[in-house]
């Protein structure tokens, strides 16, 4: 799910290659890795994890990603400013719709930009496919999961301190899912913008390889980072709250820790 900075310019002209910025269309106009297209995964917040929302969830996610042509035999790498939390973002989507050929690109372009890699401004334009891909139920969960089972799973708030203690609100409700443990996406990455050794992030995550792990945030960006980590390290049963604080801290009538 990662590839280095080197592995990626070897296969830049690789036409099998979707190459896609996370970033804003302000950063992606002044420089970005030659081929890239420009996908602004933060504008697809979801909030809505009953039923039918997760069913429109999956028909838009559909549609954007046959707007960015993928089909089974494209390898989709994501590209952030550091090994963030929107290239994570489509790693996980594409994971979701089983299409494993998928990764992020560890440092980001800040790494990219510091090895005097090469650079373009043209934009370039997507070719569009009719995508398919079959949803992969194991990774994603929404909140009447959580609140049937807060006594079963571990839950990790991937969000500031702040969030979890209730002292920055984010939504009608301040604090944390109850139980939940609080371990800030940021200290998934180094100061380089690229992720911890194993090592490092094994003894953040020190927990039984096959435990029942939830990760959330406000919007499930900073969450997915830190599912791509668990499974980096071997963790196979873990879920994204697509949903996250923007769903769970807007119900009123879901219990709150703070």
């Amino acid at each position: 799910m990662i590839i280095s900075t080197n592995e990626l310019n070897s296969i830049l002209n690789d036409p099998d290659v979707i190459l896609a910025d996370t970033r804003s269309f302000k950063e992606y106009s002044e420089g970005h890795i030659p081929g890239a297209v420009h996908l602004d995964l933060f504008a697809f917040h979801w909030i809505d994890t009953s039923k039918q929302g997760i069913e429109n969830f999956n028909n838009q996610s559909k549609s954007l990603l046959s707007f960015l042509g993928v089909y089974p035999e494209k390898k989709v790498i994501f590209y952030d400013s550091v090994s963030g939390m929107l290239a994570a973002r489509g790693v996980w989507m594409l994971m979701y719709f089983s299409h494993e050929n998928t990764m992020m690109l560890d440092g980001g372009i800040t790494k990219w930009k510091k090895e005097n890699l090469p650079l373009e401004t043209k934009p370039n334009g997507f070719k569009p496919s009719d995508f398919s891909g079959k949803t992969n139920p194991d990774i994603i969960t929404g909140f009447e999961y959580i609140q049937d089972n807060l006594e079963n799973v571990k839950i990790l708030d991937a969000r500031s301190p702040g969030e979890y203690d209730g002292s920055t609100v984010r939504a009608a409700q301040s604090g944390h899912i109850p139980n939940a443990v609080n371990i800030d996406w940021n200290q998934n990455i180094k100061e380089d913008g690229t992720f911890k050794s194993d090592e490092e992030l094994s003894k953040m995550y020190d927990y039984p390889k096959g435990t029942e792990i939830i990760t959330y945030c406000q919007g499930a960006y900073r969450a997915a980072n830190t599912f791509l980590v668990l499974k980096k390290l071997g963790f196979s049963n873990v879920k994204v709250y697509l949903g996250s604080w923007g769903e769970w801290g807007n119900r009123l009538e879901l219990p709150v820790e703070s």
